[in-house]
């Protein structure tokens, strides 16, 4: 075994580990759904045709104000405990989602600024600097796993697999990759915002489920370039360990 090699039982442990959070990420947008009274599927159809036009570019855009913004307070603000983040966006949702759809769109950047800032917090904390560029890109890339009230049977983990280098695509074109599925997710969140006299209720409960999903995404995503780091596995090879964790019973689980 060399220094960097981990023991296989103590890898196997933490692949199960970041299984049961990929899992328990998953179970957070029925608890909005049951809220709501509402299916993932017909959300996106209660918002009006001029929102659903405009909102992919209106994802682009609170990605691009979301990294500029994200990065140049990191030096003022520091990184946030995961609750802390939670409620921030919590709050923020109740307020978007009280005023229906104009106030949910103007609450959009900011709610993907505090979501971004808390995945760079994430990677900071399993030992990445979040001002490496090759870094930032990889927390860009957190958003691109479905959203919190989509199904998911741990088969979509190609963002997983993918590390984002120095040199690989410049921040625009990530963006602009990324936010065709993101703005599904957004667009559901927002429709969920504009259900009568839940509005603030249906907010907060969609941002809380937000960013306890997007936390949990990124230790998963994190955790595992940091076990890739440490054991000189190929990360793709514990993409696939992850994967077969997932596809297992529950009870099987640790």
């Amino acid at each position: 075994m060399t220094e960097t090699t981990l023991p296989v039982r103590y890898h196997e442990a933490e692949i199960a580990a970041l299984a049961k959070r990929y899992d328990e990420a998953g179970s957070i947008g029925m608890q909005v759904l049951s809220l709501i009274g509402g299916q993932a599927g017909n959300l996106l159809e209660r918002l009006p045709d001029h929102a659903k036009d405009r909102l992919e570019e209106a994802t682009r855009r609170a990605l691009t104000v979301a990294m500029q913004a994200a990065q140049h307070s990191r030096g003022m603000v520091p990184d946030q405990k995961g609750w802390l983040n939670t409620a921030l966006a919590t709050a923020m949702g109740a307020a978007g989602g009280s005023g229906g759809l104009p106030t949910a769109l103007a609450e959009l950047p900011v709610t993907v600024t505090v979501l971004l800032r808390a995945i760079q917090g994430i990677a900071a904390e399993h030992g990445f600097d979040p001002n490496d560029p090759a870094v930032a890109r990889e927390c860009l890339t957190v958003f691109a796993v479905a959203g919190p009230l989509e199904e998911d049977d741990g088969a979509d983990m190609g963002f997983l697999a993918a590390r984002v280098t120095v040199t690989g695509a410049a921040v625009h074109s990530l963006i602009a990759r990324i936010a065709p599925k993101l703005s599904i997710a957004m667009g559901q969140k927002l429709a969920a915002q504009t259900v009568p006299v839940l509005g603030a209720v249906a907010g907060a409960a969609t941002n809380y489920a937000y960013t306890s999903y997007y936390q949990q995404m990124a230790h998963v995503h994190f955790g595992l370039l940091a076990l890739a780091d440490r054991s000189g596995l190929p990360r793709e090879d514990l993409v696939a360990e992850l994967k077969k964790q997932m596809s297992e019973p529950r009870l099987t689980r640790n």
